[in-house]
């Protein structure tokens, strides 16, 4: 059996590679591609049921028996979607490689996902949070920025995490960030959250830098790159000292950011260009959040308003 996983592992070694270097997707989702995968594999190979020696032998039988087991453990629904798409990626992959001479997951169906709606913060709120942030220290002026460039850019907390200073260009008011896929796409600065990057550029970051900082934008106390953990945790704080009881995280400010875009009259095209979304129906969510706030308000004020 080892001789088989070992075997069959090299075509995972050989896309994962393929990920990293040609993709260009980050080391953790490569790392959760692969793990997925690795694990696949080991459900096909130990099932008596079968004798898969190599991956042309894999079916959408081999699939679906490997999602029902993964459900009966009670996954996530998220979980098993995530892993359906590893998989499924892989053999398409595979397929255009010719090492397998059909896709066998194209007969087997994704896990549906629970649709629950982005959490999106009022004006109030926002204003609330960047007030608890914002004070006459460095690390306040830091954390305002962060909050604000979330918010008012509408960045992925992974894509914060990896700006640099030559990425910017205050004085023209836009930034490139770098999103899934390495893909770049240009986000405009609006007057507030100029002024305050100049301010912690000036004020704020040479405090903090170190002996070996490079020049990533925004710096821990040791002068290193922020976690996606650190600003999760931050934005928790100045969210709890502010007072708002929604759970507030990092990506609930990218929603906030398209859910007031989409309030604010702009169409989707324009938001899904801002947030970096591949597919239109990726945005597409944002509309539901609109329609469930009318229909919260409609039956909170509407005489006829539902019982």
């Amino acid at each position: 059996m080892e001789s088989v996983k070992n075997s069959l592992i090299e075509a995972v070694e050989q896309y994962t590679t393929w990920l990293d270097l040609d993709k260009g997707l980050s080391q953790h989702t490569v790392s959760a591609y692969r793990s997925d995968l690795i694990q696949f594999l080991d459900f096909i190979i130990r099932d008596e049921e079968t004798s898969i020696q190599r991956w042309n032998e894999v079916s959408s039988k081999n699939l679906d028996q490997w999602l029902k087991h993964l459900g009966s453990k009670r996954l996530s629904r998220q979980s098993q979607s995530r892993k359906f798409t590893a998989v499924s990626t892989f053999s398409k992959y595979l397929l255009k490689e010719k090492l397998i001479t059909k896709d066998f997951s194209e007969m087997s169906y994704r896990p549906k996902l629970d649709k629950k709606l982005p959490t999106a913060l009022t004006s109030d709120e926002i204003n609330a949070l960047l007030s608890s942030a914002r004070n006459h220290t460095n690390l306040g002026l830091r954390d305002y920025c962060i909050i604000e460039l979330l918010y008012s850019g509408g960045l992925r907390v992974s894509e914060l995490c990896h700006l640099k200073i030559e990425h910017m260009n205050l004085e023209a008011g836009f930034i490139r960030v770098f999103g899934k896929g390495s893909k770049e796409r240009v986000v405009p600065l609006g007057h507030s959250i100029r002024e305050a990057l100049e301010a912690y550029l000036v004020q704020s970051r040479p405090s903090l830098v170190g002996e070996r900082t490079d020049s990533t934008l925004f710096l821990g106390r040791l002068g290193k790159a922020l976690s996606r953990k650190t600003i999760w945790h931050m934005i928790k704080k100045h969210a709890d000292k502010a007072g708002i009881k929604k759970t507030v995280k990092p990506h609930s400010l990218r929603h906030t950011f398209a859910t007031h875009l989409l309030e604010g009259g702009a169409d989707l095209r324009s938001i899904q260009e801002l947030l970096g979304h591949s597919d239109i129906s990726t945005t597409q969510i944002y509309t539901n959040v609109q329609e469930a706030r009318l229909q919260e308000e409609h039956n909170s004020f509407h005489p006829r308003k539902a019982d």
